[in-house]
């Protein structure tokens, strides 16, 4: 199976294409989608379109990145999951990223999406943190953090783009750790 496209009992995870844009597009123009992270708005297709080039740029460089989801042989996109690297205290971590169309939440298809992309990650990139940040009011994303094998590292928590971000980790590089344990004082590793 090639890296551009995942597997779970349900979903298919493929790297997104042109087409794609108008879903892009919809979920993140939705206010309800976005409503914990209005940064992630968007307000024209124009900007999907440049959404979807920095994905690209991602993929291109990378050889990995965010994916469309879909139900196995069925068409209609039901949102996004995937990976960029990203910088977090001095480390280069991966950040996990999901984010599903509104009519489409409760079915668990974040929680399966995020949990393959984890999987995946720790195996092909065991050296890279994998790190979801959630905002503290947002309670689902915070349960998919958690089922998709993530632990709350209160240590890391800090500022992100839309406000405090409470900071999700599996595998904290110098901890010997396969998620961290939120009682175990790292503040101060260099």
């Amino acid at each position: 199976m090639s890296h551009e496209e995942l597997l779970t009992e349900r979903l298919s995870l493929r790297r997104p294409a042109p087409g794609d844009i108008d879903a892009i597009f919809t979920v993140h123009s939705d206010p309800l989608a976005c409503a914990h992270n209005p940064s992630d708005s968007l307000a024209t297709r124009v900007e999907a379109e440049n959404l979807y080039r920095r994905w690209d740029e991602h993929w291109r460089n990378f050889g990995f990145g965010y994916w469309v989801i879909r139900r196995h042989a069925a068409e209609p996109q039901l949102g996004f999951c995937g990976l960029k690297f990203m910088r977090l205290r001095q480390r280069r971590i991966l950040n996990l990223f999901y984010r599903i169309a509104p009519p489409r939440w409760g079915e668990g298809i974040a929680g399966e999406a995020a949990t393959e992309v984890v999987r995946w990650a720790t195996t092909r990139f065991p050296a890279h943190p994998v790190v979801a940040r959630v905002r503290p009011d947002n309670i689902a994303s915070q349960r998919v953090a958690v089922r998709a094998g993530l632990a709350r590292a209160e240590h890391l928590d800090d500022r992100g783009f839309d406000g405090f971000d409470l900071i999700f980790v599996c595998t904290w590089p110098g901890q010997g750790l396969s998620s961290v344990d939120p009682a175990v004082d790292v503040e101060g590793e260099p």
